[in-house]
């Protein structure tokens, strides 16, 4: 016959697991101070129409620009993390910040409207600019940082770009985050990924089981760091499994990127 106080203290175990958070835990924050995604984590990513707070998941990646502290604030208040996007690598039209950039630094488009690569051997200009945009994401309370169109030099930007100052640029990129207390994901940049390991805190990757690239994302996972997985054209039943094995943070998404989401 098993004792009372033994048997209540069991019960006492079994409810604290069993509470009310959500579905997995945001993760802690190193020594640094800076919040630290581990392998798993679920997320939401989210960047147009309105925004939906009521997918239940510790993680949310939402626009830098259109979404207001209010809105991370109360994110936080369910005890939730917030990754701010903004576009490192490229020039966008709709943005308040647009006519700050020289026509000397803008590029070709990047295949989407309102989009152009920027010219990132030119630190000197660009570093104030995205340093007042990190600082925006700071002002509003994010917890870590999505910086886009980081592989300029895989693409036909209208500058002759190579792997050096790709690595200089996402470095720079890097260091501006931190110097504001917060994460940074290295979004793509497959092939730089065991240069940058070290520099980010963790990955955010589009399409790998797609064109069969998730491989190489496995630095950030032999690392404890997240990796932030969405394909848009396959079905989950095509990339779900080999994500669980490679403890990915995968889901399906639609290419606007709206609340809509399938999560392995």
């Amino acid at each position: 016959m098993v004792k009372r106080p033994i048997l209540m203290l069991a019960l006492i175990l079994l409810l604290a697991g069993c509470g009310g958070a959500p579905a997995s835990t945001p993760d802690s924050e190193p020594s640094g101070g800076r919040w630290q995604p581990r392998p798993g984590v679920a997320w939401q990513w989210q960047l147009s129409g309105r925004l939906d707070t009521s997918v239940d998941v510790p993680v949310y990646d939402i626009d830098g620009f259109d979404q207001p502290r209010a809105t991370v604030t109360a994110l936080h208040d369910k005890g939730r993390k917030v990754i701010c996007y903004v576009s490192t690598g490229a020039w966008e039209d709709w943005r308040p910040d647009a006519k700050k950039f020289p026509s000397s630094v803008i590029g070709k488009g990047n295949g989407w409207k309102g989009e152009r690569w920027l010219d990132v051997r030119k630190a000197d200009v660009l570093q104030p600019l995205m340093a007042a945009r990190l600082d925006r994401c700071r002002q509003k309370g994010f917890d870590a940082v999505e910086p886009d169109n980081m592989d300029g030099y895989k693409n036909t930007t209208g500058f002759p770009l190579n792997a050096d100052d790709q690595l200089r640029y996402n470095r720079l990129i890097a260091r501006l985050a931190h110097d504001r207390g917060m994460s940074l994901g290295l979004k793509n940049d497959l092939d730089q990924i065991p240069q940058l390991v070290g520099d980010f805190d963790f990955a955010v990757n589009e399409q790998c089981a797609q064109y069969g690239e998730c491989a190489a994302m496995k630095p950030f996972i032999a690392a404890d760091k997240a990796v932030f997985h969405v394909e848009y054209e396959l079905p989950t039943s095509r990339f779900c499994a080999e994500s669980h094995r490679l403890r990915f943070s995968s889901m399906l998404k639609k290419y606007e990127l709206g609340a809509w989401r399938q999560a392995c």
